[in-house]
This record gives C-alpha cells, structure tokens and sequence, in this order.
C-alpha cells in the first residue's frame, strides 16, 4: 500500500502552468530527497500535497485517501512539516517541551493543560531527537539546529507516516549543518522512523539514508526513482542548467560545475 501517490498533478494560475502533469509513488520503506533548480515546483508540490494549493488537474492519494475526497483537514495531520513558515510562528517564551506537545493537535501557540501521557511522550521524544536537556529552554534561546530538531519532535508527537522536510538546513553553518544531517540519517534508519520527503537544492545534503530522487525541472518530472539511478551527472546539468559533475566521497556527494547554455543541454 503505497504512502503517497501523485498522478498527472497539474497546477495552473492564469496563464501560468506551475506544475505540469506530476507524477510520483512513495512506496513504505522508501525516503525521498525532492532536488530541483528555484523555481522547480518544490514548494509548490508540497503545497498541492498538504491541501494549501488546489490542484487544476490530476490526483494526489495519502494513505489511500484522495484529495477532494476526504476531509484534509484531518488527513494532513497524518504529515509532518518542518519548514521555515512554521518555525516563524513559534512563540519567543514557548519552551521545547509545549512546542513539542502542541504538535499533537497540529496547534501553533501551546495553551490549556499538559496530560501527564503528553508530558511522557513529548520527554520521550526529546531523548529521540537528542534534545533532552532543553525541554525547558523558550524558543527565543534554541539555535537554528536546536529549532530543526524540535521542529521535527513536535511533527513526530503526532506520529506520521510521512515527514517532510522543507530545506530544513537553511540558516545552519556548515557544522551544525552537518550534526543535523548526521541526525536525520540516524532518524531515518531508526526503528518505526516515519517515511522522509527532503526537499533541497544541495546534493551534499542528501545522505545515504534517502533511497529515492524526484528531480523537478520547470514544474516537470525529470528523473524518478532509485538515487544511484537518477542522480547522475547529466540529469544534474538538465535540472540546473549548467554543466556539473557529481562527485562521492564517503557516500557522500560533491557538484563541480560551470555555466553552460541551457540550449546545449537538450
């Protein structure tokens, strides 16, 4: 039963075709990396997913459930987000632990009382995602890092099946860029880990633990499936334009590049 099925996803606005006839299966036990140039559709495909952009044509199916079809409001509780839209509106004097708990209703801006299970899960939680020590630090004093994973620990209090990621490194400095990308591959090859969408523009951000590409060009699909398939030097020149070489290091990935006429590519 696949997790997620996009097919002929299409959206337009006016004159202008922002996603054109996506299509995309994300099967249990797959984690994906979404790469693509700005300007791509990435922010707009995660928008059409989680019920923020109406589609002009085609389907989207969560957990067998189809857009249009079923109450989304409910669905997409089912789908945690880590994005900047949401670490804006954290308040300054909310502590980690309510930031955490509050994921459980998908509320922004904990009020009421904390159950005593609440409580248990979301300290649970904050040893899961390495956070432990901060359960009573306010948002104001978390770092970049620190805010990404209690992000991550307040879409993990819902227990969803998917968990996406949206440039979730943005802001970091190389080395906590680094610890942070270390603790997503240690969150994805944990035992019961959500299935995990990152959505990047940085190969070098994409480590092992994501099994699969979709590579978005101007609102298309250009390349789908296994990374050690799809993720290739030529499919990385379309997608950005330029002419690049991918290179790997310790399973990790490096891009070379230099501008080149995109009419040369085609």
């Amino acid at each position: 039963m696949p997790i997620l099925t996009v097919s002929g996803l299409t959206v337009r606005r006016g004159q202008t075709t922002i996603l054109n006839q996506v299509s995309w299966t994300v099967a249990p036990g797959e984690h994906w990396a979404i790469l693509g140039a700005n300007g791509s559709g990435k922010t707009s495909l995660l928008s059409a997913l989680t019920g923020y952009l109406t589609l002009s044509a085609g389907e989207v199916e969560l957990l067998t459930q189809r857009y249009g079809r079923s109450d989304w409001r409910e669905l997409r509780k089912r789908v945690g987000l880590v994005s900047s839209a949401i670490r804006q509106m954290i308040p300054d004097d909310e502590p980690a632990l309510e930031t955490i708990v509050s994921g459980q209703s998908a509320m922004i801006d904990f009020w009421g009382k904390m159950t005593a299970p609440e409580r248990h899960r979301a300290l649970r939680i904050l040893a899961q995602i390495e956070c432990e020590a901060l359960a009573e630090r306010p948002w104001l004093f978390l770092s970049q890092g620190e805010r990404q994973r209690v992000l991550i620990g307040r879409a993990l209090m819902a227990k969803p099946a998917l968990l996406i990621l949206d440039e979730p490194c943005a802001g970091l400095d190389p080395a906590a860029r680094e610890r942070f990308l270390h603790f997503l591959q240690n969150l994805g090859t944990g035992k019961n880990s959500p299935t995990l969408v990152l959505v990047t523009h940085h190969v070098e951000e994409i480590m092992p633990v994501f099994s699969h590409m979709l590579i978005l060009q101007r609102g298309r699909v250009l390349a789908c499936g296994a990374r050690k398939r799809t993720l290739t030097s030529r499919t990385l020149s379309l997608a950005f334009a330029a002419e690049v070489r991918l290179r790997t290091r310790n399973q990790r990935y490096l891009l070379e590049w230099r501008e080149k006429s995109p009419n040369r590519l085609m």
